[in-house]
């Protein structure tokens, strides 16, 4: 007895094509956040040690002997977005976790920190 399976198959890959095009659907396309709602983060949050060009070069940052990433900087710039999100939930090396923080408000500060690249 032959069993057609190309029946099974057409309906496999109609399912897996109506997946993909769902998993699509709800990600995002192009994540990034609102760069002047990042902006008014990044003055709350970030701007006392990073600066407002983002070269980390504050009187506070020197004054508690910190040296804050240059965020303009192309080993900054060159992050992912998830690399940057988790640096500021959890810190990285003497830079504290910043709490209070909302997914939006993490993307906003992102997007806005991508402005600040070298060009």
């Amino acid at each position: 007895m032959k069993i057609d399976r190309t029946g099974s198959t057409v309906s496999r890959l109609v399912f897996a094509g109506l997946f993909v095009a769902w998993m699509f659907a709800t990600v995002p396309v192009g994540a990034a956040g609102d760069t002047a709602a990042g902006k008014t983060v990044y003055s709350n949050k970030c701007l006392i040690c990073h600066g407002a060009t983002g070269d980390g070069a504050t009187g506070y940052a020197k004054a508690m002997k910190l040296q804050p990433a240059q965020l303009s900087s192309a080993q900054v710039q060159k992050k992912t977005d998830a690399e940057l999100k988790k640096i500021i939930v959890e810190g990285s090396g003497k830079m504290k976790p910043i709490k209070g923080l909302s997914d939006d408000d993490i993307a906003n500060v992102i997007a806005y920190v991508r402005t600040l690249a070298k060009k």
